[in-house]
């Protein structure tokens, strides 16, 4: 089976053409490919697909532990970069189906005619406690206390199709990821798990964040969840609606639109390498 590495400021994804493979348990083939000892390595695995809705190309994305999930902001740049660099869609802007609906994406071609960034039009983001889901009694999941084993933290919850949970902390580099990240992603709250995000705020305009994935662990970017800190910024007045977000592996821009109430979000896509996976 032929696949494709790439990644979207690190967060990298082992892509499989099903135009021309067939994958009969992604779910399987998501933990041993992703396995960065015995397998590939990677953060999980994703398809590119024909769209059966009104879009040029799907994506169905499995996690490292071969869960399913919705959607990937950095995932879903490499697929519209895929699609077009191999010639199975023209259009420009392209849309793509995910499981978290259609996207909308702006590729930002190089002087070889191939793709090196795109925006992404991310869609409306859900801020209702029953839409994320996150189990809490108030009617605003903003500034709202969970607490871990070891502590306790103020957190605003959005859902970009996916859930996250953002937490504002005065320094980003001190925070205990391999510790907190678990305890968070499954703490009782979350009936569907949670992504996690520690953000250090350094002015209205910019912030650095990193980033516990639902089914991954940490990673270096995180699309949706930059896009979820953007609207948690604006929704606790410590950020304008327009943000540089600095991740371990690069920088992502968001704006979150007055107007239409979408998120739009501008980064690289980058292939890595192909090769073949045996069975």
């Amino acid at each position: 089976m032929r696949f494709t590495k790439m990644h979207g400021l690190g967060n990298d994804y082992v892509y499989v053409d099903c135009f021309a493979e067939t994958v009969d348990d992604p779910a399987k083939l998501a933990i041993a490919i992703s396995d960065r000892h015995f397998g590939v390595g990677s953060d999980g695995l994703i398809l590119v697909m024909a769209s059966d809705a009104a879009a040029d190309v799907r994506m169905q994305m499995f996690n490292a532990d071969g869960s399913e999930a919705q959607m990937c902001g950095n995932g879903v740049r490499c697929v519209a970069k895929y699609a077009y660099d191999y010639g199975h869609v023209t259009a420009n802007p392209m849309r793509v189906e995910t499981a978290a609906g259609i996207k909308t994406i702006d590729l930002k071609l190089g002087a070889d005619g191939k793709v090196l960034a795109a925006t992404v039009d991310m869609g409306k983001p859900l801020t209702e406690p029953e839409q994320i889901p996150v189990l809490i009694r108030q009617t605003r999941a903003v500034d709202v206390t969970i607490k871990t084993h070891s502590r306790a933290f103020q957190m605003t919850c959005v859902s970009m199709g996916n859930p996250h949970a953002v937490i504002f902390v005065d320094d980003v580099a001190a925070v205990p990821m391999e510790q907190l990240g678990p305890e968070i992603e499954h703490h009782p709250v979350f009936p569907e798990r949670v992504n996690v995000h520690f953000v250090q705020v350094h002015s209205p305009e910019e912030v650095t964040m990193r980033t516990w994935e639902r089914g991954s662990g940490i990673t270096l970017a995180c699309g949706t969840g930059a896009s979820a800190v953007c609207v948690a910024g604006v929704q606790t007045h410590r950020t304008g609606r327009k943000i540089l977000a600095h991740l371990p592996g690069g920088d992502l821009k968001l704006q979150w639109n007055a107007e239409d109430g979408h998120v739009m979000m501008t980064g690289p896509a980058t292939e890595v390498f192909t090769g073949d996976w045996p069975g």
